[in-house]
This record gives structure tokens, sequence and C-alpha cells, in this order.
């Protein structure tokens, strides 16, 4: 059950992911693309862990917030930029959340523990760094994979190498969600074959 606080701090989270100028397509309809990805991934969060903390639901509603604003043509095009990109994100995403936090009376012990969420501290150790990571995998293999696969149709090996690290970031209990997840064939037979390798 939410609270009034963690209520309103996940509207000011959707008003803000609102302005992104980038919209994906949910069944017809335009929504601007950090809000529709927010929203996934709550709803994959409350499937998965309905027991979830209120830093935990923040967290995971805050992923992303405001991630246009980065441009990852802002880095260099290679692995290194890539990677220093990634780090500015979540470095970025926790600063925001961290001040709408603030300004919503949390205290600074749920506001540490939101940022550690959201920039992967303590991943191996903190079951709900855990639990975080599995719902951003899952929401990719169910929401974005297939798109995935159609942008780098002549890339198998890249794509199942993707999907192998996507797999060793998860615990065996997201293994078994995405096991039992309904998947087009193509994306389930790449699934397969990227498993046969481990």
């Amino acid at each position: 059950m939410k609270t009034e606080k963690l209520s309103q701090t996940i509207a000011e989270i959707d008003r803000l992911n609102a302005e992104d100028p980038f919209y994906d397509n949910n069944d017809g309809k335009m929504i601007p693309k950090e809000l529709l990805y927010s929203q996934r991934m709550s709803k994959m969060l409350m499937d998965y862990e309905p027991m979830a903390s209120e830093p935990l639901q923040i967290a995971t509603r805050a992923q992303h917030i405001q991630r246009w604003k980065i441009p990852r043509e802002s880095y260099p095009m290679d692995r290194k930029g890539y990677l220093m990109w990634r780090t500015e994100l979540k470095n970025f995403h926790g600063k925001v959340t961290s001040d709408l936090m603030e300004k919503m009376g949390y205290h600074e012990a749920e506001i540490g523990h939101v940022d550690d969420l959201i920039n992967k501290r303590r991943l191996k150790t903190d079951h709900e760094a855990q639990c975080l990571e599995d719902v951003v995998c899952l929401v990719f293999l169910k929401y974005y994979f297939d798109d995935f696969i159609e942008k780098h149709a002549n890339e198998e090996d890249k794509i199942i190498s993707i999907v192998r690290k996507t797999w060793k970031k998860m615990s065996e209990k997201g293994h078994q969600a995405a096991l039992n997840m309904s998947h087009s064939p193509k994306s389930l037979n790449l699934i397969k074959a990227a498993l046969e390798q481990d």
C-alpha cells in the first residue's frame, strides 16, 4: 500500500519524465519515452516483488529519470565513452532523485539507500539492489528485446552476447521469471542459444 508521501514522489517523478521530448508507441498511443519506461519498471516490480519497500519502489520508478538530458552522443562513441556515459547517468539519476526525496521530507538514510540502489552499489550483497537489477533485465526482455533484435538483425552473435551478459546480472529468481514470460519465437530462440553457450 502506498503512503501519501510515496504517491506524491511517484507523481513528481512522472511529471519530470513526462517532459521527455522523445516518444514511444504503446499499443498505438505515443507516450514520452522515459515516462513509459518508468511505469513499466514499476509494474514489473509489483509483479516480481509485491512487497517491495518504499525506497525500492522509488529507485525503480526513477531508474531513468530525465535520462534524455545526458545524450549518448555527448561522449565518445566507443567502449570507454559508453562506460563514462553510464556512470554520469547513474550519478545524475541519483542526484535528481535525492533532491526530489529531500523536498518530499524523506530521511537522509532513505535518500542514501535510494541513491545506492540507482547507482548499483552493493549489487551482490543487497537483496534490493539485486531485485532492481532483475527488474531492469526483465523489462528489457519483455518490452525492448524484440526491437533490439530487429535493430541488430545481422548481428546475431552480438545479440547472443548481450543476452548472456544480461543473464549473468540476474538472480535465479530472475532467471525463472524471464523463462516464464511469453516471448516471440525469434527472441526465445536467441535466449535458448545464449543459454546453451553457458
